[in-house]
């Protein structure tokens, strides 16, 4: 049996926030056995479970609500958490989402890491998933499919980019070796609309990939020739963290993204017969 885990001490950190572009202060805590990984925005006094079903928003970055609470940006935090198996967390913020740190994964998993991990009392369970469920919306479609073991594949086609595929089966030294460190990546050209709309405004060429017509403009930065797959692998990861206990599917990405992951766990979890609870 393997048993739940949160992390053994508190750790905390500033940053600035990548659409907000204000600082905001992040204090992750231990939770108890059962809690899950909660959201609080202390600047509000409002709770916010980490789960599908409190997704609001998924244009920029999923976005998790409650009443008129809110905070975005929630995938690469939610990712850290899987790549460790940490299932019970609380995370403190003052402010409308987590700090963007590095841009990827790998600088939350780090300060996760530094905190510790403790084993709770309850046992682990996965969502097994029992009958392939898909999602498609124009040329983006995305499954997650019966398999004997958490497995993602993403295949990404952009203007400069051009065609990537990768195949991930999950591990925890695979993920910090092969996705973690995988920065998100955005369109020069898009950033002043962006900006104009109260958007992206902490984003910098240190924590993002910026691209421009002749490709990839802060390449001394970039970490993959790939990383640009390789990050909608961490973002698939991310979100379907918010299933509220790990997966045990094979998923299957193709131009897809925050919006339809998050319908796919809501078509996953439409119909009981699509999956079943089980014990690790």
């Amino acid at each position: 049996m393997t048993r739940r885990r949160t992390i053994a001490r508190t750790i905390r950190t500033v940053g600035t926030a990548l659409h907000a572009g204000v600082p905001v202060t992040m204090t992750l805590s231990p939770a108890q056995s059962g809690r899950g990984i909660v959201f609080h925005r202390t600047d509000l006094g409002v709770e916010i479970a980490a789960l599908y079903d409190r997704v609001s928003e998924t244009r920029l970055g999923t976005v998790i609500g409650e009443g008129s609470a809110k905070v975005g940006v929630v995938e690469h935090l939610m990712a850290a958490a899987a790549g460790l198996e940490i299932d019970d967390l609380t995370v403190s913020l003052d402010g409308p989402e987590p700090p963007i740190l590095d841009g990827d994964a790998l600088s939350y998993l780090e300060l996760l890491e530094s905190a510790g991990t403790a084993e709770q009392d309850e046992p682990r369970q996965a969502v097994k998933v029992l009958k392939p469920v898909t999602v498609e919306s124009g040329d983006a479609r995305v499954s997650l499919l019966p398999a004997a073991e958490l497995f993602f594949s993403y295949e990404l086609s952009f203007p400069v980019i051009g065609e990537q595929y990768f195949e991930f089966a999950f591990t925890r030294a695979g993920f910090k070796a092969e996705i973690a460190p995988a920065r998100t990546f955005g369109f020069l050209k898009e950033l002043e609309s962006l900006n104009q709309m109260n958007l992206a405004k902490g984003a910098s060429l240190a924590n993002t990939l910026a691209l421009d017509d002749g490709g990839v403009v802060n390449r001394e930065v970039q970490r993959f020739a790939d990383e640009f797959v390789r990050h909608k692998i961490l973002d698939a990861i991310g979100d379907m963290a918010l299933a509220g206990r790990p997966l045990i599917a094979r998923f299957e990405g193709r131009k897809s993204g925050h919006t339809t992951n998050n319908a796919l766990l809501r078509a996953l979890f439409a119909n009981p017969a699509n999956y079943e609870l089980r014990e690790l």
